[in-house]
């Protein structure tokens, strides 16, 4: 009976010494050391300080309102402008779209005037109008010029064109690098020589 103990014992001694049943302690996160000695101060504050565990307590409500009410004016604020229809000038740095001979004369007023970043956006409109009346794109309100770029039907030189045009027109409409004349002068005759 002993020997059959002795080798009971023995077997699972040599079981539970394999490397799946060592005990180690779980790594544990700063992050988690942190919350709960967070965790363990409020609890200590709430039993020698109760007073002072009710301003805090009551400050943190007063500071989540206040992150509500904010977010809920940021959200209105976002929402109230997408929905409300704007005149020209809100609705973005692009023009709304006219017929192609209208953008081509504004890009050239906007130019005498010495306004060429917002002739540049004339002036891609009247290329993109044009394009369209030659059944290399499809003009849409909601497409921006990178799309035109990437669906246009021409070769691929024109194409190259087009992509550089866009380029320049990101870098001076949205970007706001300043444009001088001889940058409009550039871009209408590259957009000239593309039709």
């Amino acid at each position: 009976m002993q020997q059959v103990a002795d080798s009971l014992r023995h077997a699972i001694r040599d079981v539970f010494a394999r490397s799946d049943y060592a005990w180690r302690e779980p790594k544990r996160h700063w992050l988690t050391d942190l919350w709960n000695r967070f965790m363990d101060w409020l609890q200590s504050l709430d039993s020698h300080h109760p007073v002072a565990m009710q301003l805090v307590l009551w400050g943190s409500i007063a500071v989540l309102a206040v992150i509500l009410v904010h977010w809920g004016f940021v959200a209105f604020r976002i929402y109230r402008s997408t929905v409300q229809a704007g005149s020209a000038a809100a609705a973005g740095p692009l023009p709304t779209i006219v017929d192609a001979r209208t953008h081509l004369v504004k890009a050239e007023a906007l130019a005498r005037e010495g306004r060429y970043a917002e002739a540049l956006a004339h002036r891609f409109m009247h290329l993109v109008l044009e394009l369209e009346r030659r059944d290399a794109v499809k003009v849409h309100p909601s497409k921006t010029p990178a799309e035109y770029a990437r669906e246009a039907r021409l070769d691929a030189d024109g194409r190259a064109t087009l992509a550089g045009l866009v380029a320049r027109l990101y870098h001076h409409v949205f970007g706001a690098e300043p444009c001088d004349e001889r940058g409009y002068d550039e871009f209408s005759a590259a957009a000239q020589g593309l039709l």
